[in-house]
Parts: C-alpha cells; sequence; structure tokens
C-alpha cells in the first residue's frame, strides 16, 4: 500500500510538513516493497486551490493513506470520495523516516 508523507525536504531524515497543499515534498512509501521516493509538490505555491490540486495528485498516484497535519475542506472531501485514509500528526519535529518506522 502506497503512504504518503508531507515533507519539508526531501530525504527521509527531513521534517515532517505539517501543511498538505502547501507542503514542499511528498514523500511516497510502498509497504509492499519498501520503496520510498521523494516528489517535490509543484502546487505548493499556487494561488489558489492547492489543496484540491494535491489531493487530485494524490490520486493519480494512487495512494491509499495521506499523513499530514490538517487537510482543507475541499481537499477531505475529494479524498474520502476515493476512500483515502487521512491521518493527521501534529509534531512538526518528526522526521519522515519516524513516521514510516511507527507504520510498521
Amino acid at each position: 500500500m502506497k503512504t504518503l508523507i508531507t515533507s519539508k525536504g526531501d530525504s527521509t531524515d527531513s521534517f515532517f510538513d505539517l501543511r498538505f497543499g502547501r507542503g514542499k515534498y511528498f514523500c511516497i512509501h510502498d509497504s509492499e516493497t519498501g520503496n520510498i521516493e521523494f516528489i517535490e509538490n509543484l502546487n505548493a505555491e499556487a494561488q489558489g486551490g492547492a489543496g484540491t490540486k494535491t489531493a487530485e495528485k494524490v490520486i493519480e498516484l494512487g495512494v491509499k493513506k495521506v499523513i499530514s497535519g490538517d487537510f482543507g475542506p475541499k481537499a477531505k472531501d475529494l479524498l474520502m470520495k476515493f476512500k483515502i485514509q487521512m491521518v493527521m500528526i501534529t509534531d512538526s519535529n518528526k522526521t519522515v523516516m519516524e513516521i514510516i518506522k511507527s507504520l510498521s
């Protein structure tokens, strides 16, 4: 299963980003293969609709779970429509790797 984690950087040592639509990077962790990849969030600097555009990207990537700090109402509705689990974490001091390890 693919899980997306919002991240402030493009490595597993990077800190978790509390922002969903405006998070700088996405870490995609595939629990079946153990593969980890980082993708820059091209919507982070969007004038408006960053959350919705990011939710559309999540759907396109085939992600089944998203871990972030919060989700806007439109993004939340879209993710729910596609049955994508949303997990909210409020601790921005965690690294991406700490979050990945907590998934096991």
